[in-house]
């Protein structure tokens, strides 16, 4: 039985990069790396793919991470209105 091999975050970027660069082919990069191709094209889609993400300044991901919040404390608002209706026609019997 074979163990399945895992990548660190730094070396995934380093041949995603050296694929970009397009000096060798893929098929170069990976047996330097001794990984299949497919995996070298897939981390360079990744690369190619979260490159906005690099120079979007996270003003997106704060916008989604404000958005969440506003979304969660409504909902607690909404929870907290019901549980206090209830409690108060409970009280007027």
């Amino acid at each position: 039985m074979t163990t399945r091999r895992r990548f660190g975050g730094e070396f995934k970027a380093r041949v995603a990069l050296e694929a970009l660069r397009g000096d060798k082919t893929v098929q170069e990069i990976a047996s330097k790396h001794k990984v299949h191709p497919n995996q070298v094209s897939t981390w360079k889609r990744q690369a190619i793919d979260g490159l906005s993400e690099v120079f979007s300044n996270g003003t997106d991901r704060e916008r989604q991470d404000h958005e969440t919040e506003v979304r969660d404390l409504h909902a607690k608002i909404g929870q907290l209105t019901v549980e206090r209706d209830f409690l108060a026609g409970g009280l007027k019997r």
